[in-house]
């Protein structure tokens, strides 16, 4: 993803979920995965999709059981 994507998707997330502290990293590596961040913990990644001439941006948050508060 471009920078100017990666900036225009953070800033949709963080309006959409309410969270300013959220923050889309680039990839470190040519086909690396772009992150999304909670602060300084990795909960996600983001998928640039074009076909047919239209572009969308696939979000994966993971949430770990070991995360989860006990019940």
């Amino acid at each position: 993803m471009k920078p100017a994507e990666i900036q225009a998707v953070q800033a949709h997330l963080r309006r959409l979920l309410g969270s300013p502290n959220l923050m889309i990293r680039a990839a470190q590596t040519r086909n690396g995965p772009v992150e999304v961040l909670a602060g300084a913990e990795t909960i996600g990644t983001v998928d640039r999709d074009a076909e047919d001439g239209e572009v969308a941006y696939h979000v994966t948050i993971t949430v770990l059981a070991e995360d989860l508060p006990l019940q």
